[in-house]
């Protein structure tokens, strides 16, 4: 406890000042993420209280981030779509999967899967985080335009056929659930259609409206029609908003100047009674929990969502991780990383109970954070009460902020979030693999590949491909690399190790020798399995040597087992030399030892296994 308020001015100003760094891009991703700016606040409350007080990085400030609210988008579009537009009847499903990534946050570090982290490869990430880039500037384009689909008529009328069909489908599965679907008399249809009013009609239009302009796809198909309907002073305030965050950035870093750019915009709105749209109302008063999470739960509905609710799991111990890194080399200490997971979990979790948009660590406010003076664990919690105290006391000011400067400081969210460094090296990176005529990057191909199946498609199964097509890759070039450094070659022609330059001149074409540089898995089986193939009639020995194969694993094993039947079958005796113990156990519990190559031919170097060539191995 003494160590927890070491450290109190600085903790507090620390916190104090990310807390408020916190506040803008909290409101601008709830608003983006379609659940409102209080799911935002909501979200950066919970998670950076409880993620610094149970988690494993001292100064990290945690809440939304852009790439956990873009894949949250996704699930939350989803969901409202599924239930008819209406958000209040979908938030329990959106929210007990968001509950659900928490406790596999919680999972992976109780697990100890934070090391494992850092293997992702780098062309994944890099792809991913440019997408999340594309995806938040161009689905910000609408917005900071003044277009909203929903309330383009003429538009939405376009949709009343087809709202029309959806609600007569919705009564007639409705009557199929409760058994009274006749199809001889559709009395009851007739009369449940007949409630049917003009309003419900132009809920569900308006809902398939926006459904059809959502995400990069839809904002690119919508793109002409809000260039026909401009908003000039919500493109004004835009347009004031990224000019100020990047202007004021010149003058002073010690004020942040995505918080200048939302009071200054603000204030002009406001004060000069411009008629401008504010973001949705934020409800006064403590957070209340959604016991419907728990009331209406049921298997059914989230079992689609599981991988889904695993990737965000996933990619928000990334982001954290990343961070905690960033953080380590400001402070020079050194973060836990399965404990920094259990905390991100634990306040994911409590932060979905109470409505709140999951998030991970993050880096600009972590900065913020140690460079104000932040060094204990207390700064996050302050960061949390600080954000908590904006709710309670400014709810009714910050509801009346103008739509469009979020949407500005968006924008600059999503210029900032790409990877600029792994773009600058697709030009540099060696060309290694062929597609058709032309030759290029294997990681600049996964790394486009992902960018455009993220940006295009799903970030989710984006991911998944990406670290499919990496993984073969990977697996390819070391299995070309093994097999290259492992060919099998007589002693006339390959290059001897130097123990076996006394080798019997005479013996030379009797005795073939097979040397093993690398592991045998199953991306270097191919080669290896046409070794009886290679070996030629006058050859009567085969001495494998085994001192550099480290690992085997069972592609490698069942290889070795097949090479050694078939050398069998030719009457080849087979001498092992420098085997080591992970091959040895796995030879021995599959019997390859004793059966294949019994004990007295297993040497433990090559000078003993001359000694017997020489007494055994007559010349012919």
């Amino acid at each position: 406890m003494k160590n927890f308020f070491s450290n109190l001015k600085g903790d507090a100003f620390g916190g104090i000042t990310a807390g408020i760094v916190a506040l803008p891009l909290a409101l601008a991703f709830g608003v983006s993420s379609g659940l409102g700016p209080s799911a935002g606040l909501y979200g950066a409350i919970f998670l950076s209280f409880f993620a610094a007080l149970f988690g494993g990085t001292n100064t990290q400030i945690s809440g939304p981030t852009a790439p956990m609210t873009a894949v949250s988008m996704v699930i939350i579009a989803g969901i409202i779509a599924i239930n008819d537009g209406d958000v209040t009847k979908a938030l329990p499903a959106i929210l007990t999967i968001f509950l659900l990534a928490g406790l596999f946050q919680v999972g992976l570090g109780v697990l100890g899967f934070g090391k494992y982290i850092k293997y992702i490869p780098y062309p994944v990430v890099s792809g991913f985080m440019t997408a999340i880039g594309v995806i938040i500037l161009i689905t910000q384009i609408l917005p900071a335009l003044g277009y909203y689909p929903k309330e383009d008529m003429a538009f939405v009328n376009q949709f009343k056929p087809q709202a029309q069909e959806i609600i007569l489908e919705n009564i007639l599965r409705e009557e199929a659930g409760e058994g009274i679907l006749v199809l001889e008399d559709y009395k009851e249809t007739i009369e449940r259609g007949s409630k049917i009013s003009a309003e419900d009609i132009l809920k569900e239009s308006k809902s398939l409206a926006s459904n059809e302009a959502s995400g990069v796809l839809g904002a690119i198909k919508s793109l002409p029609k809000a260039i026909e309907q401009i908003n000039w002073l919500e493109l004004i305030l835009a347009i004031g908003t990224i000019f100020i965050i990047y202007g004021f950035k010149r003058i002073t870093k010690a004020v942040p100047s995505t918080l200048v750019a939302l009071v200054v915009m603000s204030s002009i709105a406001i004060g000069f009674g411009i008629d401008y749209r504010p973001i949705e109302e934020i409800p006064l008063g403590l957070p209340i929990p959604n016991l419907e999470i728990f009331t209406s739960f049921s298997i059914g509905s989230i079992t689609p969502y599981i991988f889904t609710a695993l990737t965000l799991a996933l990619l928000g111990a990334i982001d954290s991780l990343l961070t905690s890194v960033v953080a380590d080399n400001m402070t020079k200490t050194k973060h836990q990383p399965n404990k920094e997971l259990i905390g991100q979990g634990i306040g994911n979790s409590i932060g979905a109970i109470f409505g709140g948009l999951p998030g991970a660590g993050a880096t600009i406010r972590t900065v913020v954070n140690i460079n104000s003076g932040g060094k204990t664990k207390l700064s996050g919690m302050i960061a949390g009460i600080m954000l908590l105290f904006i709710l309670l006391v400014l709810a009714p000011i910050a509801s009346k902020i103008p739509a469009a400067v979020l949407a500005g400081i968006l924008v600059t969210v999503g210029i900032g979030v790409m990877d600029y460094k792994g773009l600058k090296a697709i030009p540099s990176l060696p060309r290694d693999m062929k597609i058709g005529p032309f030759k290029v990057s294997s990681e600049v191909v996964i790394m486009i590949v992902v960018l455009l199946l993220s940006t295009f498609w799903n970030l989710v199964y984006a991911v998944g491909i990406g670290l499919v097509i990496a993984s073969l890759m990977f697996m390819k070039k070391i299995g070309d690399l093994t097999a290259k450094r492992s060919d099998v070659k007589s002693l006339k022609q390959e290059k001897a190790w130097e123990d076996e330059h006394d080798f019997p001149e005479q013996l030379k074409e009797d005795v073939f020798i097979k040397h093993l540089k690398g592991p045998l898995f199953f991306g270097s089986t191919s080669d290896f399995q046409q070794l009886a193939k290679q070996i030629p009639k006058t050859a009567t020995t085969v001495v494998i040597r085994l001192g550099r194969m480290q690992y085997m694993d069972q592609s490698g094993l069942y290889a070795m087992e097949d090479v050694l039947v078939d050398l069998r079958k030719e009457n080849i005796t087979v001498l092992f030399v420098g085997l080591l113990k992970q091959p040895r156990y796995l030879m021995e519990v599959i019997d390859i030892i004793p059966d294949l190559v019994p004990k007295e031919y297993i040497f433990t170097n090559f000078k003993d296994c001359l000694n017997w060539i020489k007494i055994n191995v007559k010349h012919n």
